[in-house]
Protein backbone atom coordinates (compact mmCIF):
# COMPACT_ATOMS: atom_id res chain seq x y z
CA UNK A 1 0.00 0.00 0.00
CA UNK A 2 1.38 3.43 -0.93
CA UNK A 3 1.39 6.61 1.09
CA UNK A 4 -0.67 9.55 -0.20
CA UNK A 5 0.43 13.13 0.29
CA UNK A 6 -2.33 15.05 -1.50
CA UNK A 7 -5.41 13.36 0.08
CA UNK A 8 -3.98 11.94 3.28
CA UNK A 9 -2.57 13.77 6.31
CA UNK A 10 -0.55 16.97 5.68
CA UNK A 11 3.19 16.91 5.20
CA UNK A 12 5.48 16.51 8.24
CA UNK A 13 6.60 19.63 10.05
CA UNK A 14 9.37 21.41 8.19
CA UNK A 15 8.31 20.22 4.69
CA UNK A 16 6.50 22.57 2.27
CA UNK A 17 2.99 21.81 0.97
CA UNK A 18 2.84 20.23 -2.47
CA UNK A 19 1.32 22.33 -5.28
CA UNK A 20 -2.36 21.40 -5.82
CA UNK A 21 -1.88 21.15 -9.60
CA UNK A 22 0.21 18.00 -9.05
CA UNK A 23 -2.93 16.17 -8.09
CA UNK A 24 -2.67 13.05 -6.00
CA UNK A 25 0.94 12.00 -5.32
CA UNK A 26 1.39 8.35 -4.35
CA UNK A 27 4.65 6.93 -2.97
CA UNK A 28 4.52 3.17 -3.68
CA UNK A 29 5.93 0.56 -1.33
CA UNK A 30 7.46 -1.33 -4.28
CA UNK A 31 10.22 0.63 -6.00
CA UNK A 32 9.60 -1.32 -9.24
CA UNK A 33 6.39 0.66 -9.69
CA UNK A 34 8.52 3.67 -10.55
CA UNK A 35 10.35 1.89 -13.37
CA UNK A 36 8.58 3.90 -16.10
CA UNK A 37 9.40 7.19 -14.45
CA UNK A 38 13.02 6.14 -13.89
CA UNK A 39 13.36 5.20 -17.57
CA UNK A 40 11.97 8.62 -18.58
CA UNK A 41 14.53 10.39 -16.37
CA UNK A 42 17.34 8.33 -17.83
CA UNK A 43 16.26 9.29 -21.36
CA UNK A 44 16.25 12.95 -20.44
CA UNK A 45 19.74 12.68 -18.87
CA UNK A 46 21.07 10.92 -21.97
CA UNK A 47 19.83 13.68 -24.28
CA UNK A 48 22.89 15.21 -26.05
CA UNK A 49 24.07 18.59 -24.77
CA UNK A 50 22.50 21.50 -26.66
CA UNK A 51 19.54 19.42 -27.81
CA UNK A 52 16.29 21.09 -26.87
CA UNK A 53 13.24 18.98 -25.97
CA UNK A 54 10.38 18.79 -28.45
CA UNK A 55 8.25 21.01 -26.25
CA UNK A 56 9.15 23.58 -23.55
CA UNK A 57 9.36 22.43 -19.96
CA UNK A 58 9.59 18.89 -18.58
CA UNK A 59 8.00 16.20 -20.69
CA UNK A 60 4.64 14.86 -19.43
CA UNK A 61 4.46 11.25 -18.33
CA UNK A 62 2.74 8.57 -20.40
CA UNK A 63 -0.34 8.51 -18.18
CA UNK A 64 -0.83 12.28 -18.62
CA UNK A 65 0.15 13.15 -15.02
CA UNK A 66 2.44 16.19 -14.31
CA UNK A 67 6.14 15.89 -15.21
CA UNK A 68 8.19 13.84 -12.77
CA UNK A 69 11.37 15.96 -12.65
CA UNK A 70 9.88 19.02 -10.92
CA UNK A 71 8.19 17.14 -8.03
CA UNK A 72 11.35 15.15 -7.36
CA UNK A 73 13.43 18.33 -7.37
CA UNK A 74 11.10 20.07 -4.89
CA UNK A 75 11.02 17.00 -2.62
CA UNK A 76 14.82 16.77 -2.73
CA UNK A 77 15.22 20.44 -1.77
CA UNK A 78 12.70 20.03 1.08
CA UNK A 79 14.49 16.95 2.45
CA UNK A 80 17.91 18.63 2.28
CA UNK A 81 16.55 21.74 4.03
CA UNK A 82 15.08 19.62 6.80
CA UNK A 83 18.32 17.69 7.28
CA UNK A 84 20.33 20.91 7.42
CA UNK A 85 18.00 22.30 10.10
CA UNK A 86 18.29 19.12 12.17
CA UNK A 87 22.08 19.22 11.91
CA UNK A 88 22.17 22.84 13.07
CA UNK A 89 19.99 22.03 16.09
CA UNK A 90 21.73 18.82 17.16
CA UNK A 91 25.35 19.81 16.40
CA UNK A 92 27.30 19.66 19.70
CA UNK A 93 28.46 23.01 21.06
CA UNK A 94 30.98 23.67 23.80
CA UNK A 95 29.18 25.14 26.83
CA UNK A 96 30.15 28.68 27.76
CA UNK A 97 28.46 30.57 30.53
CA UNK A 98 28.91 33.94 32.11
CA UNK A 99 30.50 32.26 35.13
CA UNK A 100 33.24 30.64 33.01
CA UNK A 101 35.46 33.44 31.70
CA UNK A 102 38.04 32.83 29.03
CA UNK A 103 41.45 32.26 30.63
CA UNK A 104 44.41 33.49 28.65
CA UNK A 105 47.77 31.79 29.30
CA UNK A 106 50.36 33.82 31.18
CA UNK A 107 53.06 34.93 28.72
CA UNK A 108 56.40 33.20 29.19
CA UNK A 109 58.52 35.23 26.76
CA UNK A 110 59.05 38.91 26.06
CA UNK A 111 61.02 38.66 22.85
CA UNK A 112 59.82 42.11 21.80
CA UNK A 113 61.99 43.71 24.52
CA UNK A 114 65.09 41.53 24.21
CA UNK A 115 67.83 43.19 22.16
CA UNK A 116 66.29 46.64 22.49
CA UNK A 117 67.49 49.57 24.59
CA UNK A 118 66.09 50.00 28.06
CA UNK A 119 63.83 53.09 28.23
CA UNK A 120 65.32 56.05 30.04
CA UNK A 121 63.38 55.75 33.30
CA UNK A 122 63.74 57.75 36.49
CA UNK A 123 62.96 55.93 39.74
CA UNK A 124 63.03 57.09 43.36
CA UNK A 125 64.95 55.83 46.39
CA UNK A 126 63.96 55.67 50.05
CA UNK A 127 64.57 59.44 50.39
CA UNK A 128 62.35 60.06 47.33
CA UNK A 129 65.39 61.29 45.43
CA UNK A 130 65.32 60.72 41.67
CA UNK A 131 67.61 57.94 40.42
CA UNK A 132 68.09 57.48 36.64
CA UNK A 133 67.98 53.75 36.05
CA UNK A 134 70.59 53.90 33.29
CA UNK A 135 73.23 55.10 35.76
CA UNK A 136 73.14 51.71 37.50
CA UNK A 137 74.07 49.64 34.45
CA UNK A 138 75.01 46.90 33.89
CA UNK A 139 72.31 45.58 36.15
CA UNK A 140 69.85 42.87 36.98
CA UNK A 141 66.54 44.69 37.56
CA UNK A 142 64.00 42.71 39.59
CA UNK A 143 60.34 43.78 39.83
CA UNK A 144 59.02 43.16 43.34
CA UNK A 145 55.66 44.90 43.01
CA UNK A 146 53.80 41.56 43.07
CA UNK A 147 56.18 39.56 45.29
CA UNK A 148 58.90 40.64 47.71
CA UNK A 149 60.61 37.29 46.98
CA UNK A 150 63.38 38.10 49.47
CA UNK A 151 65.02 34.69 49.11
CA UNK A 152 65.25 34.91 45.31
CA UNK A 153 66.56 38.47 45.52
CA UNK A 154 69.25 37.44 48.00
CA UNK A 155 70.25 34.56 45.70
CA UNK A 156 70.56 36.93 42.74
CA UNK A 157 72.68 39.35 44.78
CA UNK A 158 75.02 36.52 45.76
CA UNK A 159 75.35 35.36 42.15
CA UNK A 160 76.03 38.81 40.66
CA UNK A 161 79.74 39.43 39.98
CA UNK A 162 81.48 42.68 40.90
CA UNK A 163 80.41 45.58 38.74
CA UNK A 164 76.86 44.26 38.12
CA UNK A 165 74.13 46.01 40.11
CA UNK A 166 71.12 44.18 41.52
CA UNK A 167 68.16 46.58 41.61
CA UNK A 168 64.72 45.88 43.03
CA UNK A 169 61.82 47.95 41.73
CA UNK A 170 58.64 48.26 43.78
CA UNK A 171 55.38 49.94 42.93
CA UNK A 172 54.27 53.19 44.50
CA UNK A 173 56.80 55.51 46.18
CA UNK A 174 58.21 53.20 48.84
CA UNK A 175 61.14 50.91 47.93
CA UNK A 176 60.73 47.36 49.24
CA UNK A 177 62.18 43.93 48.65
CA UNK A 178 65.66 44.42 50.11
CA UNK A 179 66.78 41.52 52.29
CA UNK A 180 67.81 42.67 55.75
CA UNK A 181 71.51 43.49 55.97
CA UNK A 182 72.11 43.05 52.22
CA UNK A 183 74.06 46.05 50.96
CA UNK A 184 74.50 44.70 47.43
CA UNK A 185 70.88 45.36 46.48
CA UNK A 186 69.72 48.82 45.44
CA UNK A 187 66.04 49.25 46.32
CA UNK A 188 64.05 51.72 44.25
CA UNK A 189 60.39 52.53 43.63
CA UNK A 190 58.61 53.16 40.35
CA UNK A 191 55.59 55.41 41.00
CA UNK A 192 54.76 55.68 37.30
CA UNK A 193 55.02 51.92 36.63
CA UNK A 194 57.35 52.51 33.68
CA UNK A 195 59.42 49.34 34.15
CA UNK A 196 56.37 47.09 34.32
CA UNK A 197 54.95 48.78 31.22
CA UNK A 198 58.24 48.22 29.36
CA UNK A 199 58.13 44.51 30.22
CA UNK A 200 54.61 44.03 28.78
CA UNK A 201 53.99 41.50 31.54
CA UNK A 202 50.99 41.76 33.87
CA UNK A 203 51.77 41.52 37.57
CA UNK A 204 51.25 37.98 38.83
CA UNK A 205 51.15 37.40 42.59
CA UNK A 206 54.05 35.34 43.89
CA UNK A 207 56.40 36.01 40.96
CA UNK A 208 59.19 38.52 40.40
CA UNK A 209 60.31 38.99 36.77
CA UNK A 210 63.78 40.35 36.03
CA UNK A 211 65.64 42.23 33.31
CA UNK A 212 69.30 41.70 32.48
CA UNK A 213 70.68 44.90 30.92
CA UNK A 214 74.27 45.43 29.74
CA UNK A 215 76.35 48.59 30.19
CA UNK A 216 75.16 50.04 26.85
CA UNK A 217 71.55 49.88 28.01
CA UNK A 218 70.55 46.92 25.83
CA UNK A 219 68.23 44.31 27.32
CA UNK A 220 70.02 40.99 26.84
CA UNK A 221 67.47 38.76 28.57
CA UNK A 222 64.08 38.86 30.27
CA UNK A 223 63.21 36.37 32.99
CA UNK A 224 59.39 36.20 33.36
CA UNK A 225 59.92 34.59 36.76
CA UNK A 226 63.06 34.77 38.90
CA UNK A 227 64.15 31.25 39.76
CA UNK A 228 67.35 29.41 40.59
CA UNK A 229 70.67 31.20 40.07
CA UNK A 230 71.79 28.51 37.66
CA UNK A 231 69.20 29.80 35.18
CA UNK A 232 70.89 33.18 34.76
CA UNK A 233 74.41 32.94 36.27
CA UNK A 234 76.10 32.80 32.86
CA UNK A 235 74.21 35.93 31.78
CA UNK A 236 75.42 37.82 34.83
CA UNK A 237 79.01 36.89 34.00
CA UNK A 238 78.55 38.21 30.47
CA UNK A 239 77.19 41.50 31.82
CA UNK A 240 80.36 41.98 33.84
CA UNK A 241 82.59 41.43 30.82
Amino acid sequence: MGMTDAEGPGPPDGLPDLPPEWGRVVVPDDASALAAEAEQLRRELRRPAGTAPRHPGPAPRRDGRPPLGLPLLVLLVAVLTTLAGLAAVTWPRSPRGADRPTVLPYPTTTAALTGRPLPALDLVDADEATVPLRRLLPAMIILVDACACAEQVATAAGAAPAGVSVVTVAGGRSPTGVPAGNTRVRALADPAGGVRAALHLPARPGTAPALLVDRTGTVVRVLPELGAAADYRADLVRLAG
